[in-house]
């Protein structure tokens, strides 16, 4: 299972970025994950349903199953926060994962910069990023991708992370 992150402030276009590298990745044949990081409180249930229910009632631990998908739901209950590292014990086995956010921690990353958000880069800074996604041209010696050429970051990727390229008949 090989690790990229793609990194970025608010705003910068990672989830659209990701949401177009995706496909072409699966169209290739790979199998790919994802792992995201809310800074917030979030809910994937929705309130009075069953499993809400069941989850606001104590449970440390709510499965949800049907013949289409299952999703598991884990209270920490004042816990800490587990590493990414712990998190990626949990999936499944796949060609890889990207991971949106945990823009500190040690993988590789690909930045993505967006001019207009008016956000810092992260790549002076960061020894962890590998290329960067933007929308201008960057005084630096990492490859840069257009932030819309999606099927370049795939490229990259598969590059970057030696993937088996004989299978992507789109991303070679």
């Amino acid at each position: 299972m090989k690790i990229i992150g793609i990194a970025g402030f608010s705003g910068s276009g990672k989830t659209t970025l990701i949401e177009k590298v995706i496909p072409l990745l699966v169209t290739g044949g790979l199998r790919v994950s994802l792992v995201k990081h809310a800074h917030h409180e979030f809910d994937v249930d929705q309130p009075g349903k069953d499993s809400w229910r069941h989850r606001h009632a104590g449970c440390a631990e709510v499965l949800i199953t049907s013949s289409r998908r299952w999703a598991l739901m884990h209270e920490l209950r004042g816990a800490a926060e587990p590493s990414l590292q712990e998190q990626l014990k949990h999936l499944a086995p796949c060609d890889i994962v990207i991971v949106e956010g945990f823009k500190h921690a040690e993988m590789p990353k690909i930045e993505v910069h967006r001019k207009l958000a008016g956000a810092p880069l992260l790549f002076p800074e960061d020894p962890d990023i590998v290329a960067i996604a933007t929308d201008e041209h960057l005084a630096t010696e990492l490859p840069q991708i257009a932030l819309d050429d999606a099927e370049g970051v795939a490229r990259f990727l598969v590059r970057h992370l030696g993937l088996d390229r004989a299978r992507l008949g789109v991303v070679r």
